[in-house]
């Protein structure tokens, strides 16, 4: 059997492929944990400075879960299932930034671990959905709460109560992806905004996505005053020192990480 999660590199930017094409690769509890233990070596990984999470063959990102696991399932052994860490918490709260690249269907909880990344690229062809209620279900990766946060509380109901798929252009019109790009030019276009971001500091880069994170937990007086904080922070690190030093030496940094 070939593996259900692929790694590969290119710089400082990793990769992560879940590799079962056949089923359109759909999540089941295979991919989960070889998804977790993937996204856990990534993280300790210094030479990694970005993550691209993304879905084999042309066809599909992640098409939904596994449905063949819900048969025959009791509430108590779907708790189990769901028990912590999920994938879609563990994407969230990874320190890197994580970069969704959606070349196909990204449906369910395709499209819930797509919201769960920092930033969504999808090519014209991909096609977003959260169609649970079509099974009597609603979505349970966190996709009623998190996609209300990118694109509004009417958006997200059209789509949870309807099941109704949409186009990538509209995806991106209502917020749900931040960027389309022709079919054939996906991975290059991700690849060169990924790589762009992992030529920052990977201390900082760490900072700014946890003070950006906070947004959506904290009250805008306390998530003014928690930036502020990290700010400060920041001129406790040799990076700031680096950066401010090449800037009025006009000359690219070095960053140092620490």
């Amino acid at each position: 059997m070939s593996e259900v999660i692929l790694t590969e590199r290119e710089g400082r930017v990793a990769f992560v492929t879940v590799n079962r094409p056949d089923k359109m690769n759909a999540l089941n509890e295979q991919v989960r944990t070889a998804m977790l233990a993937a996204m856990a070596a990534l993280e300790h990984d210094d030479g990694v400075g970005v993550v691209v999470l993304t879905g084999a063959g042309e066809k599909s990102f992640i098409a939904g879960a596994d449905i063949g696991e819900f048969a025959g399932r009791t509430p108590f052994d779907q708790r189990e299932a769901m028990r912590q860490p999920r994938i879609f918490e563990a994407m969230a709260v990874f320190p890197k930034p994580v970069i969704a690249m959606i070349n196909g269907f990204c449906l369910g909880g395709g499209c819930e671990l797509a919201m769960s990344c920092d930033l969504r690229v999808a090519s014209e062809k991909a096609r977003f959905g959260q169609p649970e209620i079509n099974l009597g279900l609603i979505p349970g990766g966190g996709g009623t709460q998190r996609m209300s946060r990118l694109v509004g509380l009417g958006h997200t109901m059209r789509l949870v109560l309807s099941g109704d798929m949409i186009g990538a252009a509209e995806a991106k019109e209502i917020g749900l992806v931040e960027l389309v790009v022709p079919h054939e030019e996906l991975r290059a276009k991700t690849l060169e905004l990924a790589g762009r971001i992992a030529g920052k500091s990977p201390l900082t880069l760490r900072v700014a996505k946890e003070a950006v994170r906070a947004s959506q937990r904290l009250s805008i007086e306390d998530g003014i005053r928690y930036e502020r904080d990290l700010f400060c922070l920041c001129f406790s690190t040799a990076d700031k020192e680096e950066g401010v030093a090449a800037f009025l030496e006009k000359r690219p940094p070095q960053w140092k990480g620490r």
